[in-house]
């Protein structure tokens, strides 16, 4: 496999490529309302027809009508809206947001869209009235009790304006059968369906048909285009008309050649995207569904190398034109464009062997090629893993664009059979989202249904239930840090307001369940997850095999330091007295003398002290132990993630003074497994050595360890084989996920005040790659305190 890592090398990248990038890169960004217009009079027409069948000829209208767009130079095409990147104005899911923030898209910190004039007034001429209570959002909100919303300090729930993306889809079979092949399964099973059924396979029936004809649009288009190239651009000419094939071909029959079958991926991608506007559908292990179509044209010579290096660096332009437009709040937890298409290299077969090909690698070198925040690459690793294999993972992580981020199947594949995944499926598995695990094709796994934050639950364990910040009671009232007489009351205590505000959360995640169920039944994922077409049962009523939902805990660095602090300090050595350390919390630190001490005087997470690094397992442990006694709305388990996204920024905003030294408002702990920036100072092994105290198998929905190495450290060789022995390290500490940041930190202090110049500098947030000028402030400044390692383990 080496020779052939070296012959991918020296593929370069195209001036196709180049163009498409920067064209993609400098578009600007607008808010679209076409798809609404759409959705909007189809609801009218039927507004005596069921949701389902409303949402099925929604989707069924929008590939017929909406305007389409084929690039010069494309090679795959294909998108939801005519704009590239266009912020889709999606009224099932929730408008509310959108009716108090249009007016400030333009100017907002981050993720910013421009707005015509002529798209507003349509908005609030239109779109407002008639969707009024009949939105997701709308029916979230009046469903939700007012206890459950005053807890969602602690526990957050998501998905409440949008439906549940976070999904692996069956691509494979997709390519397998096609559209056209469904679509006759689909109406061989509703002619013998019973009349409870009948509805299920109708609405698959409508949204099949609407994909068939969204493809033979594609190919009209490229034809016309093609039809009216000059003579002295035959070249283009002729890829018209290749696109004019491959499109056709798709709408008609099973994918035949690579070309036809990456172009089917992406076009099930754009499709669930239309249906739900959600992020993270996911293409998954393309490296393995893909090979067969790949080995048959190279072994026939319809294909060269180079031109399957073209098609695959065209697909990953083409995952950068959607995007998912959040509001205010949630592009602060979710910042830069984070819609998660992941696709997953490497890994294992399910009888064990190595499943690394050469389009693993050719799918590494497009990462190269490209340098985009989208797709989420990511590497699955195992102790067999080839060393050809991790060095060049190595290679492209040394890029700096964050990418790819590593799985450890020793860790993955036995939490996901504790989870309950069979060993076949596990071995199989892929990731969706930021580093969110599943299976491809068979689960629901709602990974982003809510977030528990631990740190705000210790703050209101210290207060009486009080709420430091505003002053509300919100938690129990089981007495304050004064009232503790040993650390073991105040453990006590603390698990008792976790239990507390686990319960309520998990009340929240039944009401939002149920309203996916009523107002956002999707037929075309259900003809692409198993085993819904089968039962005849929409996924988010339960058909999927797997059905899950994830539950994300934030943040286990700063629980660990605070409650290390306090026992060492409060307790044992009785440094600090517990109502001097209230007061401090309390008034956010006004003695600095105090704040240090709680700050240096205990050890902290991350610099592999046992002790301290159980502290964080333990409440993990806790909160498992309660979430796993409930069964969600579809009759799953909850899984438990590790993992913040961005969000660790947002949520330090609304905890006050902590008793590691973290003062009000400050970020939490990057990533989900991460020490506090700064605070892990005895290397990168302490550090793989601390996490891997966190016990991966309680983390089946995911967990996030960030890291940051200066370039240096990939400067030759032999820095480059080093850092493969810490990827062996990671390996053999059984640790699920670890991503790295390799940047200089004088470059993102540049990138800050010269903006204009960084334009392409990438950055890890946390379990996705962002440009760094499109965050902001805060989370660039959280970014550039992170530790960082130049390579001594």
């Amino acid at each position: 496999m080496e020779n052939f890592i070296n012959l991918v090398k020296q593929i370069p990248v195209t001036e196709r490529i180049e163009r498409l990038k920067e064209q993609t890169l400098t578009e600007p960004r607008y808010l679209t309302v076409e798809q609404a217009r759409i959705i909007t009079r189809v609801y009218k027409e039927y507004s005596e027809e069921s949701v389902a069948m409303k949402r099925a000829r929604a989707l069924k209208a929008a590939a017929e009508e909406l305007e389409l767009r084929i690039d010069e130079g494309e090679l795959i095409v294909g998108n939801r809206s005519r704009e590239s990147c266009g912020g889709v104005v999606f009224p099932e899911g929730g408008i509310k947001w959108l009716e108090n923030e249009i007016d400030i898209l333009e100017t907002r910190p981050q993720d910013k869209f421009h707005v015509r004039p002529e798209d507003r007034e349509y908005f609030f001429r239109e779109l407002v009235p008639f969707w009024e209570g009949m939105t997701l959002e709308d029916n979230v909100a009046a469903a939700l009790p007012a206890e459950i919303k005053g807890c969602e300090v602690v526990g957050k729930l998501n998905q409440k304006d949008h439906a549940q993306g976070h999904i692996c889809p069956n691509v494979q079979e997709w390519l397998e059968k096609g559209p056209a092949g469904l679509l006759a399964e689909a109406r061989e099973k509703l002619a013998a369906a019973t009349e409870e059924k009948k509805e299920f396979y109708r609405s698959t029936e409508l949204v099949l048909e609407g994909a068939i004809r969204f493809m033979e649009r594609y190919a009209e288009l490229a034809e016309q285009l093609a039809e009216s190239c000059p003579v002295e651009k035959a070249e283009e000419k002729e890829n018209y008309l290749k696109i004019a094939e491959v499109c056709r071909n798709l709408s008609r029959k099973p994918a035949e050649s690579f070309r036809e079958a990456v172009q089917g991926m992406w076009f099930l991608i754009v499709l669930l995207q239309l249906e739900s506007n959600a992020s993270s559908f996911t293409p998954g292990r393309a490296d393995q569904y893909l090979y067969p179509y790949y080995r048959k044209d190279l072994d026939e010579g319809r294909m060269t190398l180079e031109e399957a290096q073209e098609i695959l660096d065209a697909a990953f332009i083409k995952f950068n034109q959607i995007v998912y437009m959040r509001n205010t709040d949630g592009a602060a937890f979710f910042a830069g464009f984070p819609i998660g298409f992941n696709i997953a290299v490497g890994g294992q077969r399910a009888d064990g062997s190595d499943a690394v090909n050469e389009l693993s690698h050719l799918i590494l070198h497009a990462e190269e090629h490209v340098r985009m925040r989208q797709p989420n690459l990511s590497a699955r690793v195992h102790k067999n893993s080839p060393h050809s294999y991790l060095k060049h993972v190595a290679e492209v992580i040394s890029l700096g664009t964050g990418m790819p981020q590593l799985f450890n199947d020793e860790a993955v594949v036995p939490a996901l059979e504790k989870a309950g995944y069979s060993h076949e499926d596990a071995m199989n598995y892929a990731i969706v989202g930021c580093v969110e695990l599943s299976v491809p094709g068979k689960a629901l796994g709602f990974s982003d249904a809510g977030m528990f934050n631990l740190v705000k639950a210790l703050e209101l364990t210290l207060n009486d239930g009080v709420c430091m910040q505003s002053g509300k009671q919100i938690g129990l009232k089981l007495g304050t840090l004064e009232d503790f007489q040993s650390f073991e009351e105040l453990e006590e205590a603390y698990k008792k307001q976790i239990y507390y505000f686990t319960e309520q959360m998990e009340q929240g995640l039944q009401i939002v369940e149920a309203m996916h169920k009523k107002y956002m039944v999707s037929p075309m994922l259900s003809c692409v997850i198993d085993d819904c077409m089968k039962q005849g049962l929409d996924v988010t009523a339960g058909g999927a095999v797997y059905n899950k939902s994830g539950i994300q805990l934030i943040q286990v660095a700063n629980v660990a330091d605070s409650l290390a602090a306090l026992k060492e300090l409060v307790y044992d050595k009785k440094e600090i007295t517990a109502k001097e350390l209230l007061y401090q919390l309390r008034n956010n630190y006004p003695d600095e003398k105090v704040r240090q001490i709680m700050l240096t005087h205990a050890p902290k997470y991350g610099n592999d002290v046992e002790w301290v690094d159980n502290m964080g397992e333990k409440w993990v442990e806790c909160f498992k132990e309660k979430i796993e006694t409930y069964k969600n709305y579809r009759g799953g388990n909850y899984t438990i993630g590790l993992y913040t996204v961005s969000a660790h920024v947002p949520m330090g905003i609304k905890v006050a003074a902590t008793p590691d030294g973290r003062r009000s408002g400050e970020p939490l702990a990057d990533g989900g497994l991460s020490a506090v920036y700064g605070r892990d100072r005895k290397g990168p092994t302490a550090l793989l050595r601390s996490v891997s105290r966190i016990n991966s198998g309680n983390a089946a929905n995911g967990s996030l360890l960030n890291m940051k190495f200066a370039p240096q450290m990939f400067a030759d060789d032999e820095g480059i084989e080093k850092f493969c022995g810490i990827i062996r390290g990671f390996i053999e500490l059984k640790i699920n996920h670890v991503q790295f940041n390799v940047v200089n930190k004088e470059d993102l202090i540049a990138a800050k005040k010269n903006p204009e110049n960084y334009r392409h500098l990438l950055v890890r947030v946390a379990g996705y790659t962002a440009n760094y000028v499109d965050l902001a402030e805060k989370l660039q400044d959280e970014i550039i305190a992170r530790t960082e390692y130049g390579g001594n383990a």
